[in-house]
């Protein structure tokens, strides 16, 4: 299964986000549908962790908050990213982090929804690469802002015909969600954002390319470039990618799934089941630890199971 593109967004706008897309097709990730079209499956972010706290009488289940210049992310890692959750306790806060993780998603009721961020790869950084990140997200949540303007001017909102504009396939297709879905875009927020996000840079400015959103002109500033230390970290994930894939892409892994997803509707009562039975019980079927996880966050992205509370699985 082809690994979902990392996007680059901010806060501001992915807590935003109240849609959400399951393909009902098999072997199909899910997606959170930003107000402006991003297509979110997974996000690559940086911003300052400012607290992690431990929600589990286990000690095995942790919450972050990463701010960036418009809001807050919330993040939830547990034992199957021990990696990352064993990372985010050795880190000293306040300091300024890079992470890669996927969306998620929590409806505690009919038309309410939370999305926060399981985190794959948590890493410190400086305080430039994180002027960098605004700067490009900036520049990110500028095209967006346009493409949306660009298919608010058709008599009906077309993903082909925005593709032709030279948009994404992704995000075309995510403009369409959104204006399907959301009533009254208000990109003057979301200018206003990328203003806000700008006023964190140092100095030694000069001008993005103007915005005119009801004829009102924008002036939008960005700083100039800095060493971009982040591709490093995204080269390095390309790497594990590459690596992963293979399993992925190996016949015996569709068996896995199978399995973890038959022990999952033995196991499951009325409110779900548990990981650790769900783990125990997948051991018993010869599976390791790894295998077991990896097959859960595919099941998970396929929309074949999810996660009504952390830690427990439904079908």
């Amino acid at each position: 299964m082809k690994r979902q593109t990392a996007w680059r967004v901010f806060a501001g706008e992915f807590n935003d986000s109240t849609v959400e897309v399951k393909s009902q097709e098999e072997m199909t990730p899910s997606f959170v549908i930003t107000p402006l079209g991003a297509k979110v499956n997974r996000l690559f972010i940086i911003g300052v962790l400012t607290d992690v706290e431990n929600i589990s009488q286990e000690g095995d289940l942790l919450r972050a908050h990463i701010s960036d210049p418009t809001g807050v992310f919330t993040l939830y890692s547990g034992q199957y990213q021990k990696e990352v959750t064993d990372a985010l306790t050795k880190i000293e806060v306040p300091t300024f982090v890079a992470v890669i993780g996927k969306a998620r998603t929590y409806n505690p009721e009919e038309g309410l929804m939370y999305v926060s961020i399981r985190p794959e790869r948590i890493m410190e950084v400086s305080a430039e690469i994180r002027d960098k990140w605004i700067y490009e997200t900036c520049k990110n949540t500028k095209d967006r802002i346009e493409a949306v303007m660009e298919a608010m001017k058709m008599d009906e909102s077309n993903a082909s015909e925005l593709t032709k504009l030279g948009y994404s396939k992704e995000l075309s297709e995510g403009i369409v969600e959104a204006l399907k879905n959301y009533e009254n875009i208000d990109l003057k927020k979301y200018v206003a954002l990328i203003k806000e996000s700008l006023q964190y840079l140092r100095p030694n400015k000069e001008t993005l390319p103007d915005l005119k959103i009801n004829n009102e002109e924008t002036n939008e500033e960005k700083i100039e470039d800095i060493d971009n230390k982040e591709e490093i970290f995204e080269k390095e994930e390309v790497k594990k990618t590459e690596n992963e894939k293979s399993k992925e892409e190996d016949e015996n892994f569709a068996e896995v799934e199978d399995t973890v997803l038959e022990t999952i509707k033995k196991v499951e009562g009325e409110d779900g089941a548990a990981w650790d039975l769900i783990t125990d019980n997948c051991k018993k079927a010869g599976l390791d630890k790894d295998t077991i996880e990896e097959a859960l966050n595919s099941l998970m992205d396929k929309g074949l199971i999810y996660e009504p509370v952390l830690g427990t699985i439904k079908t």
